[in-house]
C-alpha cells in the first residue's frame, strides 16, 4: 500500500488585482514561462519538468489562494483526504479530476487550522523538456507561512501530511517533505499570511544573473546576497509588484532522514554570523520585514526604483 504522505512542493497560487502586469513581471522579469492562459487564470512554469510553479488568478486584492503539494498516487490522495476530514480540516474541494489547463491529475483542497489554503494532487502532467537557462528559476523550492500558533500548524503538517521537523529557531519551524532541508517553514506572527515564496536557481552564478536582471528592471534587492543558517542556502530577496516577497535561492542542504538531527532554537541563537553565515547580508529592509509579516505594499504604494534605474531614467 502506498504511504499516504506529501512527497514534494509543486506550486503556489496567487490572487492578483492586475493580471496583465503580473504576467509581464513573472515572465519577463522573474523568469518563468507561460504554460496556459485564459481570461482570469495563468499557469507559469520554471525551467524544470513541473507543469507549473505559479498560478495567477484575477482577484480583487493580492491574496494567497493555495500552496500545492504532490502525493504518490490517487490512493494516497484519497487517504490524505480521509485523514484531513478526520482531523476536522475544512475541505474546499473534495477529491476530483483537476483541470487539464492546470496539468490535470487528481486532487483535493483544504485549509490548515488557521485557514491557510493547501492542495494535494497526483498524476499531474510534467514537461518533457528542460529549459537551459541558469538565470531563470528551476522550481518552487519552499514556502514560508506566518501563524499565530506555530506549534499547532507544525503538528498539523507533521501528523496529517507526513512532514518531518528539520530545525527550530526563535522565529521559525523548518519542516520537510523530501530531501531538501525544508519545503515549508512556519513563522511566528500575528496571524495567517504568506511570509515569502522561494524559487530554486541552478547555482550561485544563476542566482546572481537573476538578481541582476531584477535590479536592472528596477526592483530593489531587499535582503542579500547572503547564506542562511538553517538550510545553508544562498538567498536574495525581492518584492514583486503585488507586494509578495519572492526569493531566489540555491545550494540548500539535502537531508538524510536516517542521520539528520534537528537543532533547537537555543542552538541557532548561538550560531555565529546570524542571520547570514557570511556576515555580509546584514538585516532585511523595513519594507521586506513588513511584507514578510503580512503587510505587503503593492508597486503603486512602494518605495522608489533602485538608484541605478533612476539614474538611467534621468539620463534617458
Amino acid at each position: 500500500m502506498t504511504e499516504a504522505k506529501v512527497t514534494a512542493l509543486r506550486s503556489i497560487e496567487l490572487g492578483v488585482p492586475d493580471l496583465k502586469r503580473s504576467i509581464e513581471f513573472y515572465t519577463s522579469t522573474w523568469g518563468l514561462a507561460l504554460v496556459h492562459a485564459d481570461a482570469d487564470t495563468v499557469y507559469l512554469r520554471g525551467t524544470g519538468p513541473e507543469h507549473h510553479v505559479v498560478a495567477l488568478r484575477r482577484w480583487p486584492k493580492a491574496s494567497l489562494l493555495g500552496v500545492h503539494f504532490a502525493a504518490p498516487d490517487r490512493e494516497a490522495v484519497d487517504r490524505l483526504h480521509a485523514r484531513a476530514t478526520g482531523f476536522g480540516a475544512t475541505i474546499i474541494l473534495a477529491p476530483a479530476s483537476l483541470p487539464a489547463a492546470a496539468g490535470g491529475g487528481y486532487g483535493f483542497a483544504f485549509q490548515t487550522p488557521d485557514g491557510q489554503p493547501l492542495g494535494i494532487s497526483a498524476e499531474v502532467s510534467k514537461h518533457a523538456d528542460v529549459i537551459e537557462d541558469i538565470s531563470r528559476p528551476r522550481n518552487l523550492t519552499h514556502v514560508v507561512l506566518n501563524s499565530a500558533d506555530v506549534g499547532q500548524q507544525t503538528s498539523f503538517f507533521i501528523d496529517l501530511l507526513g512532514f518531518k521537523l528539520s530545525d527550530s529557531t526563535a522565529v521559525m519551524e523548518f519542516i520537510r517533505c523530501g530531501t531538501d532541508h525544508h519545503s515549508v517553514a512556519l513563522a511566528r506572527g500575528a496571524g495567517p499570511s504568506l511570509n515569502h515564496m522561494a524559487y530554486e536557481m541552478s547555482d550561485l552564478d544563476g542566482l546572481m544573473l537573476g538578481s541582476g536582471r531584477m535590479k536592472r528592471s528596477g526592483f530593489n534587492l531587499e535582503w542579500g546576497v547572503g547564506r542562511h543558517g538553517p538550510g545553508n542556502n544562498i538567498f536574495s530577496y525581492f518584492i514583486e509588484p503585488n507586494g509578495f516577497v519572492a526569493e531566489y535561492t540555491t545550494g540548500m542542504d539535502r537531508v538524510d532522514d536516517a542521520t539528520y538531527v534537528p537543532q533547537t532554537a537555543d542552538y541557532w541563537s548561538k550560531f555565529p554570523s546570524r542571520p547570514c553565515r557570511w556576515g555580509m547580508a546584514m538585516q532585511p529592509s523595513e519594507r521586506l520585514r513588513n511584507a514578510m509579516a503580512g503587510r505587503p505594499q503593492a508597486d503603486d504604494e512602494a518605495a522608489p526604483l533602485c538608484e541605478d534605474v533612476i539614474a538611467q531614467k534621468r539620463a534617458g
